[in-house]
């Protein structure tokens, strides 16, 4: 078998791993310390002088975190007795075992960007749970509502599609197909739509979130639909035990958390999907990742709408949560370093319920570059290839482009791609959904 190809890292000057550890993360780490330091007044009154003290101490974990990286320091283990420290710190041991001699410690812009970036997340965490009592304040939890509520009219014309369509199982079949790859590109352009709805614009705009669509067909580069609803048709008519499980592997929460809640709600009623499984982080991740807290803060929120049509799909999500035909996972393999290949070994327990799903849906970036080890593969090599043995059922990267990384073009269409737009890999302008069938 043919070597695997280097990790991206952000060594490579100019790139988008270089830019991102050069200037997105610190600005994160500011935006974080930030909001410690805004909070001040809140700790106070919650917490009194500790409170205070609180707040001091995290603020000064990420400003040396971020010196640390902002200085290429060597990268440190973990110091907390939180589950995941062991594993993580492992990890580490494995990245120094790889390196030379001459290399020294793993680094900030020498080791695999995947690695450096999540340790980054994990270390916000750390500074965190380490300054009790506000051991569980989301630094994040701020942006992440703001999206929501500034999408407001976004996430209105969506319900009121979505409630038009009820009950889905009555639609034609021709229809019923026709809403299945609709929905689903909503899910695919989840931010797309919202950036171009949101901030207040006329109401003429607000059925743009559908009627978008056909505009933006050409911006996907693999579009793999048709395969889905194949596989969910079969399984439907061939489910042993009438159970057709589906599991959605969550990103961003805001409005693209509506659209996914939105589809999953129409595989339910239109009877494709019995039961939806979502898979989320157990702690804050890449600012905007979904945790339990912002899932149900969505689904109350969505509920609690002054629209009717938004309301009413708020509480049909409720019941669903309630009987049990959507279920919330959250593991903490989801925020470890480790590439997606690794699961059946370092999350048997994880693999396992994977494997009872008709269909994986992997919604996002950070996602599929885990799928695909953050390697710098050929844009011509296969998926099932850089998937590296992970297949636990049937399953779909969903993601627009935002990293130097894209596996299963047709020859030269990269390089077609490189001609009209340099930077087609990470602006989030293409979308892909590639598909990985049974095996």
């Amino acid at each position: 078998m043919a070597e695997s190809p280097a990790f991206l890292s952000a060594q490579e000057v100019g790139s988008f791993a270089y830019l991102t550890i050069k200037d997105r993360t610190p600005q994160i780490l500011t935006k974080a310390i930030d909001t410690l330091h805004r909070h001040k007044s809140e700790f106070f009154e919650k917490h009194g002088e500790e409170g205070v003290e609180a707040e001091k101490k995290a603020i000064s974990l990420l400003s040396k975190l971020r010196n640390e990286l902002q200085t290429d320091k060597p990268i440190v283990p973990l110091v907390d007795n939180c589950v995941d420290a062991d594993i993580w710190n492992q990890y580490l041991d494995y990245q120094r075992s790889l390196l030379n001699e001459s290399d020294g410690e793993p680094r900030w812009f020498f080791s695999p960007w995947l690695f450096v970036e999540c340790y980054m997340y994990r270390r916000v965490h750390e500074a965190i749970i380490q300054s009790p009592p506000i051991h569980d304040f989301d630094v994040f939890k701020e942006s992440k509502e703001e999206n929501f509520f500034e999408s407001q009219e976004s996430i209105d014309t969506l319900c009121l599609h979505l409630q038009q369509l009820r009950p889905a199982r009555d639609l034609s079949e021709d229809r019923r197909k026709e809403e299945f790859l609709r929905l689903l590109q909503i899910s695919l352009w989840g931010n797309k739509c919202d950036l171009s709805l949101s901030g207040g614009e006329s109401s003429s705009q607000k059925t743009n979130v559908i009627n978008s669509l056909e505009g933006l067909k050409p911006f996907i580069l693999i579009d793999d639909t048709e395969s889905l609803w194949t596989l969910l048709s079969k399984c439907k008519k061939t489910a042993e035990t009438s159970v057709v499980r589906v599991d959605i592997v969550l990103d961003n929460s805001g409005f693209e958390l509506v659209t996914d809640l939105v589809f999953a709600d129409f595989l339910l009623s239109s009877e494709l999907a019995t039961e939806i499984h979502f898979h989320g982080k157990t702690i804050p991740w890449f600012v905007s990742d979904v945790t339990v807290h912002d899932f149900n803060w969505t689904v109350e929120h969505v509920r609690s709408s002054n629209e009717k049509s938004t309301s009413a799909c708020g509480a049909h999500w409720a019941d669903h949560v309630r009987v049990g035909r959507w279920t919330y996972h959250d593991h903490t393999f989801w925020t470890l370093p480790h590439p997606y290949c690794a699961m059946p070994q370092v999350a048997p327990d994880l693999y396992a319920e994977l494997q009872k799903a008709c269909l994986v849906l992997f919604k996002g970036d950070l996602n599929y570059r885990k799928l695909m080890s953050d390697r710098k593969w050929e844009f011509t090599t296969p998926f099932h290839q850089a998937l590296s043995g992970f297949h636990p059922a049937p399953l779909c990267s969903i993601r627009t482009l935002k990293a130097e990384l894209q596996v299963g073009l047709q020859p030269g269409q990269a390089e077609q791609l490189m001609a009209s737009d340099p930077h087609w890999l990470t602006t989030g302008k293409y979308g892909i959904f590639q598909f990985d069938g049974p095996v």
